[in-house]
């Protein structure tokens, strides 16, 4: 069995310096996860799961599964240097056959509420639709790129090449005042556009918008729309404002048709987009696909320059160009 899902992990993130206090706790966390799995020791593992995680195992699914790992991988030989992402650390790690990585979120008692072990792709696809920007103006890639360095989501297979974008204003800032109100950032309101035509297949509304600063773990993608384009590539955009979604399932939208307004719900931290493409209706690891738009003028260095099928990088800042 080549992955190990046990609980869809919180994936639409912002990356917060984590204490040292917290990295220590999912370090030991995670030796004693290697521990417990290389001795079968799979009730001390299971107590360390939180109670939602617990009820979305079925008796025996877990020694099934863990089983089916050690058959298929081997035990395991080195638990590699993380990658800290506030309470989500993905670890590489080496089995006997083969290589994978151990993506672990703790909840804030420090039980596991999220727990993958997937392989690593060393594949990459891109989009075969052809993509505008979903917004309009100027907004600063916050997070987008091939390295950790540039797109901290390159570390988590759900969402490996998915962008975080912030409006700006000429001087490049993303807010006014304080930023403490969600009404201080410029992209607080902004009007979300579908890329490219296609169908809406999902929509979650209702979520309301955090304070900056705070995230709701509850809700993880806040009011959120999908749209399935007609060669089967699926956008997903993240973090609406509260109220603002203005499509439903199963209606046809056309390129550059506002679906809604960019918020700050779910597990975000600021006012942003959180976009991604994939080939499947539903993220699964390594579905999301690198994304290059047609026409955009891109900002980087005091610099301006037209490029076309381009895929941004952290700290461009891009405009559809028409």
């Amino acid at each position: 069995m080549n992955l190990l899902k046990i609980f869809i992990l919180i994936i639409f993130m912002v990356p917060t310096v984590s204490g040292q206090s917290q990295s220590e706790k999912i370090q030991k966390m995670a030796d004693l996860l290697v521990s417990a799995y290389n001795n079968k020791n799979y009730a001390l593992l299971e107590q360390q799961f939180n109670g939602l995680v617990k009820t979305m195992i079925a008796p025996g699914k877990l020694k099934e599964w863990l089983d089916d790992l050690h058959e298929s991988s081997g035990k395991i030989t080195l638990l590699g240097k993380p990658a800290f992402f506030d309470d989500v650390a993905i670890y590489p790690i080496d089995f006997e056959r083969g290589k994978k990585e151990l993506i672990i979120a703790l909840d804030e008692s420090g039980k596991i509420r999220g727990l993958e072990i997937n392989g690593i792709k060393t594949t990459i696809s891109r989009n075969k639709t052809n993509l505008i920007l979903p917004f309009k103006g100027e907004w600063l890639i916050k997070w987008g790129g091939d390295t950790p360095e540039q797109n901290y989501h390159q570390s988590i297979s759900l969402a490996r090449f998915a962008f975080d974008f912030q409006m700006v204003d000429e001087n490049g800032n993303t807010h006014k005042n304080d930023g403490e109100k969600n009404e201080d950032y410029y992209a607080f309101g902004q009007e979300i556009v579908a890329p490219a035509d296609g169908v809406v297949t999902d929509v979650i509304t209702g979520v309301r918008d955090n304070i900056p600063g705070k995230v709701n773990n509850f809700a993880d993608v806040g009011n959120m729309v999908m749209i399935r384009h007609m060669n089967g590539e699926v956008s997903m955009f993240a973090h609406f404002k509260f109220g603002s979604v203005l499509v439903t399932v199963g209606q046809k939208v056309k390129e550059g048709q506002t679906i809604g307004l960019c918020g700050n719900s779910g597990n975000s931290t600021w006012p942003h987009l959180h976009y991604q493409l994939q080939e499947t209706d539903f993220p699964k690891p390594e579905s999301t696909l690198k994304v290059y738009f047609e026409k955009i003028t891109v900002k980087r260095d005091s610099k301006t320059e037209i490029k076309s099928d381009y895929s941004p990088v952290k700290d461009d800042i891009v405009r559809q160009k028409y």
